[in-house]
């Protein structure tokens, strides 16, 4: 447990799921990485998108290759690839085994760890003259970089078996959730499948 309450770890069953089920789910969730040295960085996830096996824009919509093969493995593990020859970014495996889906995991609210976060990514990011409140982990390639997430996670599970670990809302979780459409993406782009904590100051922008 990385905090006293702290409510259990999610199992397989949350994600075998679609990932438009899975996607709204995880807004108030808690994304834990646990460090080599004991200590650790969570945030409560506040902005996600998801990708569907028949989903012009999701990475299996051609069907398993070698960059997306993960996204055909069990649910519950994480898919991370890199993106535009310098950023990662962190997806969920969703739905049923050799399926394809996924979703990514675009922003969270930190919660512990800040100051080892923030050394993160000062040191692989310019850091702007007055830091905007998502500086840290306001978009995917941002979280991965404060969290130090990338490819060599990919694969590995989620359920406890690994150092990056997702704990369930706690049971008060009562915060407002709004569906958009996608950022970044060309195709199927005004399909309202990115999922946000609203009003959060933590979103990417």
């Amino acid at each position: 447990m990385w905090a006293p309450d702290t409510p259990p770890i999610l199992d397989r069953a949350f994600y075998a799921r679609s990932a438009l089920q899975v996607a709204p789910d995880l807004l108030g969730c808690t994304l834990v990485r646990s460090e080599p040295n004991g200590s650790i960085c969570a945030g409560v996830i506040v902005e996600t998108e998801a990708y569907t096996w028949d989903d012009p824009a999701c990475h299996a919509f051609r069907g398993e290759t070698a960059r997306c093969r993960v996204m055909f493995g069990e649910p519950g593990n994480a898919y991370v690839y890199f993106t535009y020859g310098m950023h990662y970014c962190f997806n969920v495996v969703t739905s049923e085994l050799g399926r394809g889906e996924a979703v990514l995991v675009r922003a969270v609210e930190p919660r512990a760890g800040e100051d080892l976060m923030l050394a993160r990514r000062v040191a692989s990011a310019q850091r702007p003259p007055r830091m905007p409140s998502n500086f840290l982990t306001g978009g995917p390639a941002r979280l991965c970089q404060a969290f130090a997430i990338d490819v060599a996670h990919s694969g590995l599970s989620l359920v406890g078996d690994s150092d990056i670990v997702v704990h369930y809302r706690p049971a008060g979780f009562n915060r407002p959730i709004s569906a958009t459409a996608r950022i970044g993406i060309s195709r199927a782009k005004d399909n309202l499948w990115r999922f946000i904590v609203t009003n959060s100051i933590y979103l990417s922008r």
